[in-house]
């Protein structure tokens, strides 16, 4: 995956950033840490300028974000919780239990998107909640800039600095990728091994 990455970034430039960071965005199996890292060593080359690489690879992110807001804001609150009460297992959750992560959700939306953005995995599906909690576009879009900007900093500015040795920031942040799927895939388990419908709750 890596060379493609490098390859589009080094034919294309701030388009190229523009449309691997939106993929990543979109799919979370395209990590950012082997996209930005590589854009910071072009720009420390003298390839690519530094705030140019992060403008481009953050409106990318937050663009790329946009159809996940959207889909959950489509697909809509009532659609879920009728899904949660026949298939309340496989969603981990009933009815009620959704009011009140969409209560939390409503409530701290900006700050669980900001912080959402600086995890893998996390910061694709982050996306999705906040689209069934209505949160305002204009506020879904500053508090998911911020997230990026901050994340893309850490990894740009990582890059320019280790130079040729950029990929070593992939080295130390892929692990961490795959702990928090794990726990992402943990978590599931224990909640579907332990989950009762509203009923049978005391």
């Amino acid at each position: 995956m890596t060379d493609w990455i490098i390859q589009i970034i080094t034919d294309l430039g701030y388009v190229g950033i523009f449309l691997v960071m939106l993929a990543e965005s979109i799919f979370p199996p395209i990590p950012s840490e082997l996209i930005i890292p590589f854009a910071g060593f072009a720009a420390a080359n003298g390839d690519l300028n530094l705030f140019g690489v992060l403008a481009t690879a953050t409106f990318g992110a937050v663009v790329g974000m946009l159809p996940w807001y959207f889909a959950g804001r489509l697909f809509g609150l009532d659609r879920v919780k009728w899904l949660a009460d026949r298939h309340g297992r496989l969603l981990t959750m009933n009815a009620e239990e959704i009011d009140i992560a969409v209560g939390y959700f409503r409530r701290f939306g900006p700050i669980i998107v900001l912080f959402g953005r600086l995890m893998p995995i996390i910061r694709t599906l982050i996306s999705i909640p906040a689209g069934l909690a209505k949160m305002p576009l204009p506020l879904f879009l500053l508090a998911s800039t911020a997230g990026a900007l901050i994340w893309n900093t850490f990894l740009t500015l990582a890059g320019y600095i280790l130079h040729e040795h950029y990929e070593m920031i992939e080295v130390v942040l892929d692990p961490l990728s795959y702990l928090v799927l794990a726990a992402v895939v943990l978590i599931y388990l224990f909640r579907v091994i332990t989950w009762k419908p509203a009923q049978s709750r005391g």
